[in-house]
C-alpha cells in the first residue's frame, strides 16, 4: 500500500443503508476479502483514538494477523478526531478513516462503515475503550463456531457495569422492559438488546434496507436481518477515562422511536405497511394517496381508543361526570398527541426522516396540533348536533364526529404539516 493510499480518506457512501452481499474489491489487495472489518464510530474522541487503534491493532495482530481492518467513521468532530486517526494510517496500514460531513448518528455511521468494509464478518466497538477489546476474540470465536450474530452482553455470566448510578441502571432496565413489551420478537432474543458491541456475518444482513434511529444499531440488525443463531459473551462495561459521555435523555427518546418504527415495519404490521405502500403507488394514478390515508386511519383508530377512554373517564355519570364539551376537549387533545407520534414515525416517515431536528419536529407538531384543534372544534360541533338533535347516544355521536374530522385532519395535514420545506 502506497503512502498516498494510506493517508487518503474513504469516500462516504450515499443512498440506501444497505450492505452488499459481496465485499467491495480493492485493487491493491487483488480483490481479496478480509475476515473481519471492525468499525469504530467516533465523535469528539481526539484524546482516545490513538490508544484505541494501538490496543485493537496489537490484539488483532496476535489473533488474526493480516485478516482484519479497522474503519474509523467520524462525524466531522470539532476536535478533528478524523485528522488524528488519519495521521495514524502510515503506522497502521490496516486502518482506514472516513469523515462524514453531511450525515450524523452512530447507527448510520456504523452502516456506512460496513458498506465499504471488505470483511465477511462485520463488527462494531466504541471509540473510547468502554468496551473491553479482549472480548473481541471471544466474539470472533462464536462467529467461527457457527453463530450468525455474537453480542457482547452486560447481563450474562461474566458481564456487568463498573460504576453506574442507580438512576442510570433503572433507566437502562426500564428501556429494556419497554422494548420487550413493544417488540418482544426482537428484544426477547438477547439479554442485552441495547449493546453496541457485537459482530455479525455479512450474509446475515446483506440486502436488507436498514433504517436506524439513534444509537441502538443492534435492534436494526436483529429486526431486519436474517439472524438465526445468536451467541452472547459477557463483558464489563467500563467508564471512560478520556473525553465526555454521549449518554443523554435524547438517546432514550430515539430508542423509543426506533422501537415504534421497527414495530410498524416488521411482522404483521410490516406486511400491512407493505400492502399500503402498493396502494400508495396505485393511488398516484388517481391523485389521492390511498395507502397513506389508510395508515393515517389506522393511527386514527388508536386515537379513537384514547379519545373514548378519556371521554368515559371524564364524562360518564359513574366516573367524574364532567360536562361533555369540556371532557371532549381534554380527550381530544390527548388523542392528538398520541396520533402525532404515530403519524410522524409511520404515516409520514418518508418526510420526517428528512427533517429529524427537534426544531423541525416541534414545528410539525404545532402545525398538526393547530389543524387537529380546528378539527376538534368541528368534532365538538358535530358531536353536539348529532347528540342533541339526531342520536341521543354520546358514543355513536362521537364516532360520527370523529369520522368527519379524520378526513379534514388528513387532507390538511398532508398539504401543510408533513412536507419537505427545510433541507440542508
Amino acid at each position: 500500500m502506497t503512502h498516498s493510499q494510506t493517508n487518503s480518506l474513504l469516500s462516504v457512501p450515499t443512498g440506501k443503508l444497505q450492505i452488499s452481499e459481496l465485499p467491495p474489491k480493492i485493487a491493491d489487495t487483488n480483490g481479496e476479502a478480509m475476515l473481519l472489518s471492525l468499525v469504530i464510530p467516533t465523535y469528539k474522541e481526539h484524546d482516545n483514538i490513538k490508544n484505541v487503534v494501538k490496543v485493537l491493532s496489537q490484539l488483532l495482530d496476535e489473533s488474526i494477523p493480516g485478516q482484519y481492518e479497522l474503519i474509523v467513521v467520524d462525524d466531522d468532530s470539532p476536535d478533528r478526531t478524523w485528522e488524528v486517526a488519519q495521521s495514524l494510517t502510515e503506522k497502521y496500514p490496516q486502518l482506514q478513516v472516513m469523515r462524514r460531513q453531511q450525515e450524523r448518528g452512530l447507527s448510520s455511521a456504523v452502516i456506512r462503515g460496513w458498506q465499504v468494509a471488505r470483511g465477511s464478518i462485520l463488527g462494531v466497538i466504541d471509540g473510547d475503550l468502554q468496551h473491553p477489546p479482549e472480548v473481541l476474540t471471544q466474539l470472533l470465536a462464536e462467529i467461527e463456531q457457527g453463530a450468525d450474530l455474537a453480542v457482547g452482553s452486560r447481563h450474562v455470566e461474566g458481564g456487568g457495569v463498573s460504576s453506574w448510578s442507580i438512576i442510570r441502571r433503572l433507566l437502562s432496565r426500564g428501556a429494556q422492559v419497554l422494548g420487550l413489551i413493544i417488540l418482544p420478537g426482537v428484544l426477547g432474543r438477547v439479554s442485552d438488546p441495547m449493546s453496541g458491541y457485537f459482530m455479525v456475518r455479512r450474509n446475515a444482513i446483506a440486502g436488507a434496507t436498514l433504517n436506524p434511529v439513534g444509537y441502538k444499531i443492534l435492534l436494526e440488525v436483529i429486526g431486519r436481518g436474517r439472524v438465526c443463531e445468536i451467541a452472547e459473551v459477557g463483558y464489563v462495561f467500563c467508564e471512560r477515562k478520556e473525553g465526555e459521555s454521549k449518554v443523554t435523555w435524547k438517546q432514550y427518546v430515539d430508542y423509543l422511536r426506533h422501537l415504534l418504527r421497527l414495530r410498524l415495519s416488521t411482522g404483521r404490521l410490516g406486511r400491512v405497511s407493505q400492502a399500503t405502500g402498493k396502494l400508495e403507488k396505485l393511488s398516484q394514478n388517481i391523485g389521492f394517496p390511498i395507502g397513506r390515508f389508510l395508515r393515517f386511519g389506522l393511527v386514527g383508530l388508536s386515537g379513537v381508543f384514547v379519545d373514548m377512554t378519556i371521554l368515559y373517564l371524564l364524562s360518564d355519570p359513574t366516573t367524574l361526570a364532567l360536562p361533555l364539551t369540556r371532557s371532549k376537549i381534554i380527550a381530544g387533545e390527548i388523542a392528538i398527541f398520541n396520533n402525532f407520534l404515530w403519524n410522524d414515525a409511520w404515516t409520514f416517515a418518508d418526510v420526517s426522516m428528512k427533517q429529524q431536528e427537534w426544531r423541525q419536529r416541534l414545528k410539525r407538531f404545532l402545525k398538526f396540533n393547530l389543524i387537529c384543534l380546528a378539527g376538534l372544534i368541528l368534532n365538538v360541533l358535530i358531536l353536539n348536533l348529532v347528540f342533541n338533535f339526531l342520536i341521543p347516544n354520546r358514543y355513536i355521536a362521537n364516532l360520527i364526529a370523529i369520522a368527519i374530522a379524520t378526513i379534514w385532519n388528513f387532507w390538511v395535514n398532508l398539504k401543510l404539516s408533513w412536507r419537505v420545506t427545510d433541507v440542508k
